[in-house]
């Protein structure tokens, strides 16, 4: 099924590429598990490097989780905000994407309540539980968006 089939925002999505995207609480770890790749914000050059992604408020998160530690990804989503959002775990599709920092305190506040209790769910996508919210505050996040795809 290589044609698309509704579209998502502006863009046409193939279901099983938006299915495996709209991940619900009932999601495992695998379904979580993607891999991106950046550039790099001072060699320029490709950075790939598995993450977990998330869903919440109807979008699509990268978060550093817990702690706010500094990470290389979000400085080069920062510097070069255009990057590739590998899928693959049962679908495979490397999905042109573009990801805006989430720095609005309300939304932050209300991206990181959804998050914390996803991960808290009986089934425990998260690796660490209990996951509480404030532990998430400082939080790298940010909004991922879908450019069209061939």
């Amino acid at each position: 099924m290589n044609t698309p089939d509704k579209t998502w925002g502006n863009n046409p999505v193939r279901d099983d590429i938006r299915r495996a995207i709209e991940i619900t609480p009932a999601a495992g770890t695998s379904e979580r598990i993607i891999d991106i790749t950046t550039t790099g914000r001072r060699s320029g050059r490709p950075r790939r490097i598995e993450i977990f992604f998330y869903r919440a408020a109807g979008n699509t998160y990268l978060c550093s989780g817990a702690g706010g530690a500094a990470t290389g990804w979000y400085a080069n989503l920062l510097a070069h905000p255009d990057f590739t959002f590998h899928l693959k775990n049962g679908i495979r599709a490397d999905l042109p994407a573009r990801a805006t920092p989430v720095t609005d305190p309300a939304e932050r506040q209300a991206v990181l309540a959804e998050i914390v209790a996803d991960l808290n769910q009986p089934h425990d996508p998260g690796t660490i539980r209990p996951t509480r919210l404030e532990d998430w505050a400082s939080s790298r996040l940010m909004r991922i968006s879908f450019r069209s795809q061939p």
